[in-house]
């Protein structure tokens, strides 16, 4: 008589034994991590002393700002502004540069004075305006970089090769008025200087 019972497989049951605390784990991981976590605090908290300091910062960079703006007006400092470009290498054949020196705008009022610097000398080193004329300054070089300091004026700006840089300035004092390049340029750096004389205007007292 034959036994129409199945065998149970006792390898497939084996193995759904191992899979099911597998998968009891992994939800009880997913679960626990649901569990830890954490929302982002909306309001940080900031120390009442760093506050304080945050404050003091803020107010001594406004009061140095300030300070730094209202300075800058009551001396009447200028920032050079960039007029254009020109070719270092051409100057010689590049007006007005070809030919620098003192052009007359307004007739006893009102000057342009072009200025070439090149190591060691400035062209022209020797200038002369009447008192209470207006200098606009342009300047270049023709090498490598210099600068140039008007003695006693707010008249002080780098020259580059191939920028063209402005200045103004109002001359009310009958006097002379040295000016000196304040980059380093070379050996000869030290003789590299020129004089604006102002003397008294015509029918002047």
């Amino acid at each position: 008589m034959s036994d129409d019972r199945e065998t149970p497989n006792v390898e497939e049951e084996d193995a759904a034994a191992e899979e099911t605390p597998a998968a009891s784990s992994e939800g009880t991981d997913e679960g626990s991590a649901d569990s830890v976590e954490i929302e982002p605090d909306e309001h940080l908290h900031v120390d009442p002393y760093e506050r304080n300091w945050i404050r003091i910062s803020v107010l001594t960079m406004v009061v140095f700002a300030v300070a730094v703006t209202a300075a800058g007006l009551a001396l009447g400092i200028q920032v050079p502004t960039d007029e254009g470009r020109v070719d270092p290498n051409t100057l010689a054949t590049t007006p007005p540069w070809s030919e620098p020196g003192l052009r007359e705008v307004v007739p006893g009022e009102e000057y342009d004075l072009y200025i070439v610097a090149r190591r060691f000398a400035f062209a022209p080193n020797d200038v002369e305006i009447p008192q209470g004329a207006k200098v606009n300054f342009y300047a270049t070089s023709g090498d490598v970089q210099h600068g140039l300091k008007l003695a006693d004026t707010n008249v002080n700006f780098m020259i580059i090769p191939g920028q063209v840089s402005k200045l103004s300035a109002v001359f009310d004092e009958v006097g002379e008025y040295d000016y000196i390049c304040h980059e380093y340029c070379g050996l000869a750096h030290a003789v590299m200087f020129g004089q604006l004389r102002v003397v008294p205007a015509e029918g002047g007292a």
